[in-house]
């Protein structure tokens, strides 16, 4: 399996831009320069909106956002509000980037109609045949890559190019060879495929820590403050998370 690396700002890299930011949009916020700032705060938001298109996507696919009726703009702009309200108020580096995931999921969660949970389809990972996941597998592409897209995702060529780490999922040390045998027997975009859907399968609460941990490198005390939640329902969530995808890689895989 090739060994792709994401193009992606990781946590280190952005709160180290937003340490350099962070001062000038306080400054030009005093000098109530709206234009200046929101020019400066454009050089953070990338990696936002990624995550906004993921999360707007999937509401669309749930059929909880008619397809369109948003975009990840209308949540940027909003965003770009708050910030600007409240950007004196962020002691450092580590509270303004927490805060960014943490606003971005209250704006979303407010234009989202309440999720029933369902937890259908967890309950029932374990008797998943390698038919099912195929066919569950074939429906997903084919939504993927029809008109469900956004045009923010047509932009965003880095966005195909999301990839999962196997460590991620399989994090035990007697799992080694099992990464090694998966890593070996398949190709980084099957195994990109298949995580992916089966992580839109999962509980929006699942999915949402998984990423925010993985993708986004918060810590649970983060996501816990984050989703108003504690640290050991975070930590269980993210454990579910995992335990479905290993459970789905053997089902549908011979990795005995």
């Amino acid at each position: 399996m090739a060994k792709e690396t994401k193009y992606y700002v990781d946590r280190e890299e952005l709160q180290i831009l937003i340490k350099q930011k962070l001062p000038d949009l306080v400054k030009l916020k005093a000098e109530e320069n709206r234009i200046a700032f929101d020019k400066l705060l454009l050089d953070i938001v990338p990696e936002i909106k990624k995550y906004i298109i993921k999360k707007v996507r999937h509401a669309i696919k749930k059929g909880h956002f008619p397809k369109n009726k948003y975009t990840a703009n209308d949540f940027i702009d909003q965003l770009f509000i708050e910030v600007y309200d409240g950007i004196e108020g962020f002691s450092g580096e580590d509270e303004f980037y927490v805060w960014l995931f943490r606003k971005t999921n209250e704006l979303l969660d407010e234009a989202i109609t309440e999720e029933e949970f369902d937890d259908l389809f967890i309950q029932n990972i374990d008797d998943y045949s390698k038919n099912e996941w195929d066919q569950m597998q074939e429906k997903f592409t084919a939504e993927s890559d029809g008109d469900l897209i956004m045009k923010e995702e047509l932009a965003d060529i880095s966005y195909y190019k999301d990839t999962y780490a196997l460590d991620d999922v399989f994090i035990e040390n007697t799992e080694k060879e099992l990464v090694k045998k998966i890593d070996e027997t398949l190709h980084q975009e099957e195994v990109d495929r298949h995580i992916e859907m089966v992580l839109h399968n999962l509980p929006t609460a699942m999915r949402n820590v998984f990423e925010l941990f993985t993708k986004q490198h918060l810590t649970l005390a983060e996501i816990a403050e984050l989703r108003k939640t504690t640290i050991e329902k975070t930590q269980q969530l993210l454990n579910d998370a995992r335990k479905g995808l290993k459970i789905s890689f053997f089902n549908r895989y011979d990795l005995d």
